[in-house]
Order: C-alpha cells, then sequence, then structure tokens
C-alpha cells in the first residue's frame, strides 16, 4: 500500500490555465503540508497517464464548454475521479435542472428549446437566454421583450445557439438578483465550508461581450441563512447516487421575487471554490481532498 503521506493529487486544468486560476493555487502548499505530491495536469493531454493518482480533482477544466462529449469520454476513462464521471456527465448539461424540478426541488423556472423546436418567447418581461451546455456565463444574454427589435434580436440569440446543435434555456431574469446577488454555499467533503455573494453578471440587455474561459465575477464574502442552508442541502439529497459521493459541490441560489430562495446552478463539475473569501477554506478543501485520496487508495489496496 502507498504511503499515505506521498498521495499523488492532481488538479486538473485546461490548457489556457496550465498553472490553475489563482484561486485554486491556494490548494497547492496545505496539499504539500499535508504530504501530497500535487500535480496540474491538462484534461486533454495525452500523455498524462492517469492512473498513476490517487486521486484526480477536477478544477479548471473552463473549455470542455465545447467539447463536452470528449470531456464525458474523457471522465469514464480516468480512476480515482472526484467528482465522479457519471455525475460529471449528468452535471455538465443543466437539463438535470428539470430532474432536481421533479424531485421538487425550487429551481428558476425554466422552458428548454431542443435543436429544431419551435421558438415560443414571452410578449414582454426581461428574460434570459442560454445554452444548457456551458459555463463561465458565455453566450448567455438577457432581453427585455417590450418590442418587436427585441423580440429579433432574441430569437436571433436562441437560432444562432440551436443551429450549432446546442438546447436553450429560457428563463426569466430574476431582478432581485440586482439588488441581493447571487448566493453560492460550498460544500466540501459533505460539509458546508463558505458562502459568498457573486454580483449580477448580466449587467445590460443582450449578454457581455467579453473573450475568454469566463466572464468576470464581482465576489464577497456572505453568511447564508438557514432557509438557504436547508435548499442547499435538499438539492444535494437529489443528487444521483447521493450526495456522500461527492468530494466538492456548489449550491447557487438566487431569491425569487418573493424573496425566497430557489436554486439556479448546482455546480459538481468545475466550480470555482473562492477560497480567497473564507479563512481557513483552503485547508478545508485540502484536508477534503487528501481524505478522499485516502479512501480512494484503501479501496484499491483491497
Amino acid at each position: 500500500m502507498a504511503d499515505v503521506h506521498r498521495r499523488r493529487i492532481a488538479l486538473v486544468t485546461c490548457a489556457a490555465l496550465p498553472e490553475l486560476d489563482p484561486d485554486d493555487q491556494l490548494l497547492i502548499e496545505p496539499l504539500r503540508a499535508l504530504g501530497a505530491a500535487v500535480s496540474t495536469p491538462v484534461w486533454d493531454d495525452p500523455s498524462i497517464d492517469w492512473t498513476a493518482f490517487d486521486l484526480v480533482v477536477i478544477r479548471d477544466t473552463w473549455d470542455y464548454a465545447e467539447r463536452r462529449t470528449d470531456f464525458v469520454s474523457w471522465a469514464r476513462r480516468v480512476p480515482r475521479l472526484a467528482n465522479p464521471a457519471d455525475i460529471i456527465e449528468w452535471n455538465t448539461d443543466k437539463r438535470y435542472l428539470g430532474d432536481l424540478a421533479r424531485a421538487g426541488i425550487p429551481v428558476v423556472p425554466t422552458v428548454w428549446i431542443e435543436p429544431g423546436g419551435e421558438i415560443a418567447l414571452p410578449s414582454a418581461g426581461r428574460h434570459v437566454l442560454k445554452p444548457s451546455v456551458g459555463a463561465g456565463s458565455i453566450d448567455a444574454a438577457a432581453f427585455t421583450l417590450h418590442d418587436e427589435h427585441e423580440a429579433r434580436l432574441a430569437r436571433q440569440h436562441a437560432e444562432r445557439l440551436l443551429g450549432n446543435d446546442r438546447t436553450v434555456m429560457l428563463q426569466p431574469y430574476m431582478s432581485s438578483v440586482d439588488e441581493s446577488g447571487e448566493t453560492g454555499l460550498l460544500f466540501l467533503g459533505g460539509e458546508f465550508s463558505h458562502a459568498f455573494v457573486k454580483g449580477p453578471m448580466l449587467v445590460g440587455d443582450h449578454g457581455l461581450e467579453e473573450d475568454g474561459l469566463y466572464m468576470s465575477e464581482s465576489i464577497a464574502a456572505r453568511e447564508p441563512g438557514r432557509a438557504e442552508l436547508d435548499l442547499a442541502a435538499q438539492a444535494l439529497a437529489a443528487v444521483p447516487g447521493g450526495p456522500e459521493r461527492l468530494l466538492y459541490a456548489r449550491v447557487d441560489l438566487v431569491p425569487d421575487a418573493n424573496g425566497q430562495a430557489v436554486l439556479i446552478e448546482l455546480e459538481l463539475t468545475e466550480p470555482s471554490f473562492f477560497m480567497g473569501t473564507a479563512p481557513g477554506a483552503e485547508r478545508r478543501a485540502a484536508e477534503a481532498i487528501m481524505a478522499a485520496a485516502h479512501a480512494s487508495a484503501t479501496a484499491a489496496d483491497k
């Protein structure tokens, strides 16, 4: 059996971020202090022997959206992957929100427009159109449907996404986000770690013109309320196979028109942890990773 003090940990990234995002770089020293040998391999690098690691932790694979089939196929081939490959497949297509809604989880109301389907837009109100497979708010756009010109722009945006064989999500814009922001609750090793607030992303209509893997975000610490913690637990309990399979999870909530929290996203693939907002978060994350690596190695040795 391998020495527990030299667990080999892969923090997986993409070619555009070979040294990880700055927030994830905070994990490296705490892991090394716990005795880990840390690598930051790129997920689609064919030279990597993924069997050499005690645990493979998906972190900054933010280019997967355009190559989801390849990404899911890669995940299926990787032993000792966190989170598990079947969870990655389920979670990288936001149609999982429909599964959660059917399980009784309050989610942002969503209409799904499949390629070849009819684009039926509301006659008024502000709405968001975005692909069901996407990351970092890229290709998400808001439209205030108050006249034919605006409706035409929204339709063109949907047609562009559908033309690329992408399922489109139509959601009401949750205007309460403009005042209260979006709350993210981070869970590590099954335990609540910390929460933060994200400022509104779609501050104008028609989306943001920004190149790169993700949109810039305004982040600050937040203390979640009891109702938010309860909703997060309810959402995690509905994850296929149970929440105990998850090394990490981020539950993103927004207030509805009545001020009640609803789920906007359940991030189980490559969520930012925003550890810089919570003292000790990097240590908690490192300990959770090492515990999972030890459990994985112990199971492999049996």
